[in-house]
């Protein structure tokens, strides 16, 4: 999964940066986002010390802003922000027992990140919300809908592709079991969002 994960996102860069008029490095660029968001509440679930966890991706998202923002994006905050800001959305979520206060939560939590121009924005949250609270066919459904609603509000075709991997962690557990154990070193899993950043944002100039 984690492999998966890297090698999609490294294409999805790549694509952006040295082959923006080719759509198919963005195609399966598509594949990196939805991977990373089930990583994150996997790891927001499971993990023994959310604090450690939280501190972490804050770690990885400083380091990586400025190579983002050279090689992607100058006025953009890159996706490491978007998913640690998504899990302490589900932190506060959890915390309330009241369902519209939590309604209320991801509903500021999702203008402030397209304000501020999150990458991927309130559909990175909503995505995150789809895969902490829903499972096997609903999860699909769910991840349908949202990919329609960006398609007829903003016209966001390509994100239809992010579907695939929802696909087979939902219809392919055998497949996906096999891309799960299919470990990396920690520290080559942490630093390879800021490293990847750091060479295109060289190669670029």
């Amino acid at each position: 999964m984690q492999v998966l994960a890297m090698l999609t996102m490294l294409v999805d860069h790549v694509g952006l940066v040295f082959f923006s008029d080719q759509e198919i490095w963005r195609i399966i660029g598509r594949i990196a986002f939805p991977v990373y968001v089930y990583a994150l509440v996997q790891g927001y679930q499971h993990t023994s010390s959310r604090r450690r966890y939280f501190i972490r991706l804050g770690i990885i998202a400083l380091i990586s802003q400025l190579p983002y923002q050279l090689a992607l994006n100058p006025n953009g905050l890159n996706v490491v922000v978007t998913l640690a800001a998504g899990g302490l959305v589900l932190q506060a979520m959890d915390k309330t027992k009241s369902f519209s206060s939590a309604v209320l939560i991801a509903a500021a939590a999702a203008l402030v990140m397209d304000l501020l121009n999150f990458d991927y924005g309130a559909y990175g949250l909503f995505l995150i919300l789809i895969f902490r609270y829903t499972s096997s066919h609903m999860l699909v459904i769910w991840h349908l809908l949202l990919n329609l609603m960006f398609l007829y509000l903003y016209g966001w075709e390509l994100q239809m592709w992010s579907l695939a991997p929802t696909l087979l962690m939902v219809y392919g557990p055998l497949i996906w079991k096999r891309l799960e154990d299919a470990r990396v070193h920690p520290w080559v899993w942490r630093s390879f969002y800021p490293l990847h950043m750091v060479i295109i944002a060289i190669l670029q100039r």
